[in-house]
């Protein structure tokens, strides 16, 4: 640490500063995949009152006793513009003070903004399930092929860059049976 001699006292600066921009990133990465969720058209900087209370569900900031859909609907009504129908990040921020003051009682705005921030690092909407999307955005989404199954998988390699023609088993096999079936000639012993 620095210490400065001369009598001026430093101001003092936030410890917490730095760490809430880095939660706030974190948070607004949340907040862009909920706010995309199930909505093609939003470009992830507005999110709807759905996603919004989605996004309090599955992230456990509403917990149905201290913060309940309820409160999280009035917070979503207070902090969004008059006719929107949506809020940015900015006025989520606004929302989640106010509900983090709810979930974390007796904490100052700032810690309980930061409690809500580390309930939401890293969450993803919930689909049914608990599928823990990795990467998020359609492509990344559709060529990771760890999500895949049977033949499709082949059509990546490891990388999850397609193979083209090459990874699709139809095109090599063309012994007259079912296209791509891979035991073929098997059959018979396996029945006995």
């Amino acid at each position: 640490m620095l210490v400065s001699h001369s009598p001026v006292p430093s101001p003092t600066v936030c410890p917490h500063h730095h760490l809430q921009s880095t939660m706030a990133s974190e948070a607004e990465r949340t907040f862009h995949r909920f706010a995309v969720f199930g909505d093609s058209s939003s470009s992830g900087t507005e999110i709807n009152n759905k996603n919004f209370s989605k996004l309090c569900k599955d992230c456990g900031i509403m917990d149905g006793k201290a913060v309940t859909s309820t409160d999280v609907d009035i917070v979503f009504s207070k902090v969004k513009a008059k006719n929107a129908r949506t809020i940015n990040f900015q006025q989520f921020q606004e929302a989640m003070k106010e509900l983090g003051q709810k979930r974390f009682k007796g904490k100052s705005v700032d810690e309980a903004l930061e409690g809500v921030y580390k309930l939401m690092e890293g969450k993803d909407p919930a689909t049914t399930g608990v599928t823990k999307a990795t990467t998020v955005g359609g492509v990344d989404r559709l060529t990771d092929t760890s999500k895949y199954t049977g033949t499709h998988k082949e059509r990546f390699d490891e990388s999850g860059k397609g193979k083209g023609i090459e990874g699709r088993e139809e095109t090599t096999d063309n012994s007259g049976y079912v296209s791509g079936y891979k035991g073929a000639g098997t059959y018979d012993q396996k029945s006995k």
